[in-house]
């Protein structure tokens, strides 16, 4: 029995939010507390790892030297995926609602994973009493 147009419709715009959701949410579960790492403070700290491993002489301390810029390289690269946190987030309260509504997901469930209070009220989505 092939599909109806409506149904294959409905699908789609499911993939859609579950994109938009998911690239939000793992691009808040990127973000450390603290001071904000910025690309310009990782590439300083590539320049200095690259001076260290030139000079350093002793073969323990180099490949400890070596892996610390072979993770500083990485977070580099995965600060350009996330860059466009601001791009995901408004993707996230453009569909937020409707996909909260059909997955039962509450507003004290994304306040529990990090999606802030602003970002929920944007999206359209209420905060809620819980009930003991």
């Amino acid at each position: 029995m092939p599909m109806s147009d409506e149904h294959k419709a409905a699908l789609a715009q499911g993939r859609r939010e579950s994109r938009a959701i998911k690239g939000y949410l793992v691009a808040l579960g990127r973000r450390r507390p603290g001071r904000p790492v910025t690309s310009e403070s990782l590439e300083r700290k590539l320049r200095g790892l690259d001076a260290k491993i030139a000079s350093e002489s002793d073969p323990l301390k180099r490949v400890d030297l070596v892996q610390q810029r072979l993770e500083t390289e990485a977070a580099l690269a995965s600060m350009a995926d996330s860059a466009n946190l601001g791009e995901l987030e408004e993707g996230f309260v453009a569909v937020a609602k409707s996909y909260s509504e059909r997955k039962g997901i509450s507003y004290s469930a994304w306040r529990e994973i990090g999606v802030s209070a602003d970002v929920l009220r944007r999206a359209g989505i209420a905060q809620t009493r819980r009930r003991s």
